[in-house]
């Protein structure tokens, strides 16, 4: 069974308004309020699609958090991504309310996975990866393999490494899927 067609990409005002949520999630999770109601947003952001929040402060990882099943609509899994990347990434402490306004947002809108057949298909910087063997599993978004001039087979590498499996792995028998991504994002507020 094949994956259905990727949703259309969002207009301008439509990442506009995920990018809005995604920070008033932030500010909200930072003070330990109540969440911002996903709604009313545009038509197209109630579409289930998975999707990724990345915080950054002084363009170092400050927090990154996802969804990849297409379950929720975009717009709800964008609200509890960005609360979630404040707040309860195990890798860094929780966002402070004072930290808000000098976080970058972006929201990385992600298409349907598929499995890779053959390893020509993956292209650096157009492709996320997902890795999976049993319940491990690891994910990189596109943009992490330019940023880090990685090429396929490092990719390949790194993605293995972050769903805790030997480096090599990719060349074993797991499994290997690709999807694409719509980056979205705004430099810091303040």
């Amino acid at each position: 069974m094949s994956a259905p067609p990727p949703p259309p990409l969002l207009s301008d005002e439509e990442g506009r308004a995920l990018l809005v949520l995604a920070r008033q999630a932030v500010r909200a999770a930072a003070a330990r309020a109540p969440l911002p109601d996903p709604r009313p947003v545009p038509e197209r952001l109630l579409v289930p699609q998975g999707a990724f929040v990345t915080l950054r402060q002084r363009r170092r990882l400050r927090g990154c958090i996802g969804v990849v099943a297409a379950v929720e609509p975009l717009a709800s899994n964008v609200v509890r991504c960005a609360a979630a990347a404040a707040c309860e990434d195990p890798r860094f402490p929780p966002v402070t309310p004072r930290e808000v306004d000098d976080l970058e947002v972006e929201v990385s809108v992600l298409d349907h996975p598929r499995p890779v057949r053959d390893l020509e298909e993956i292209e650096v910087g157009r492709h996320g990866l997902l890795i999976s063997d049993g319940a491990r599993r690891g994910l990189l978004l596109p943009q992490v393999a330019v940023e880090r001039g990685w090429d396929r087979d490092t990719f390949l590498s790194e993605t293995c490494r972050k769903a805790d499996l030997d480096p090599d792995a990719w060349r074993h028998g797991v499994r290997i899927e690709v999807f694409s991504a719509q980056m979205i994002a705004a430099r810091a507020a303040g």
